[in-house]
């Protein structure tokens, strides 16, 4: 997270700063835009994503802000979520993201480089744009600390420090 904020639609935002690695070199940068109403809703308001090409980062085709060109803005997390619960995460037409989820469980458990989480929430995650499902471990407090592909490719995301 960092301190920005950014007004999407008259709501203001938190910037989320997100670094993609492969082999210890970062390959993606990613600024995730969220809000939360007083639900305890997370609201998803786009991103400005930046991918490694001939050793610049330049802007990536997938990334949208709520309110162009058709964008709106999906929940990334449920005010109380609830196994069972499916929701849009994101959509902007034409078919560039479409991501959905569902609650798998509230009581998950993980190990990651960064350590154990108990009561963890477990979604799995989709997008009819792609061939692949993953599942993702959320714990109190943290956030997103693992993600898996159960189906399609084979990609891992682990939590390994958390600086503030």
């Amino acid at each position: 997270m960092t301190h920005e904020t950014k007004l999407i639609l008259g709501v203001t935002c938190t910037v989320v700063k997100d670094t993609v690695s492969e082999h210890g070199a970062p390959v993606e940068r990613t600024f995730d835009w969220y809000a939360q109403d007083r639900q305890g809703n997370v609201w998803y308001m786009g991103e400005d994503s930046l991918e490694l090409k001939n050793g610049r980062f330049v802007k990536a085709s997938d990334s949208w802000e709520s309110g162009v060109n058709g964008a709106q803005p999906g929940i990334i997390m449920p005010g109380n979520p609830q196994p069972g619960d499916a929701y849009r995460q994101e959509y902007y037409p034409p078919g560039e993201a479409l991501d959905e989820a569902r609650v798998l469980s509230l009581n998950g458990s993980v190990k990651v480089p960064y350590g154990q989480f108990n009561g963890v929430l477990v979604t799995s995650e989709r997008s009819p744009l792609e061939p692949q499902t993953e599942q993702k471990y959320y714990a109190p407090g943290i956030g997103e600390v693992e993600e898996r592909v159960v189906a399609g490719h084979h990609e891992e995301f682990h939590l390994v420090s958390v600086t503030t």
